[in-house]
């Protein structure tokens, strides 16, 4: 089964978990190095397509074609 974990990275090269993972045996793993920069922020070019997408979006012919996804109630 593939995980994905946030962890931080010191300079030193010391993995620090950011939350617990249990694994019954020792497992090969792939890091990935991020930006550093703040998770909460929303990237520029999503605010600017949003207006756009959503005069596509909000469309009843939309609601019609993905309905078959929606629980019932």
């Amino acid at each position: 089964m593939i995980q994905t974990v946030e962890a931080i990275i010191e300079p030193d090269g010391k993995v620090l978990l950011l939350e617990p993972v249990e694994l019954k045996e020792a497992h090969r793993a792939l890091v990935t190095i991020l930006e550093d920069e703040p998770l909460t922020k929303i990237p520029e070019m999503a605010l600017l397509s949003e207006q756009s997408l959503a005069e596509d979006w909000n469309r009843p012919e939309e609601d019609d074609a993905w309905s078959h996804l929606q629980q019932e109630r």
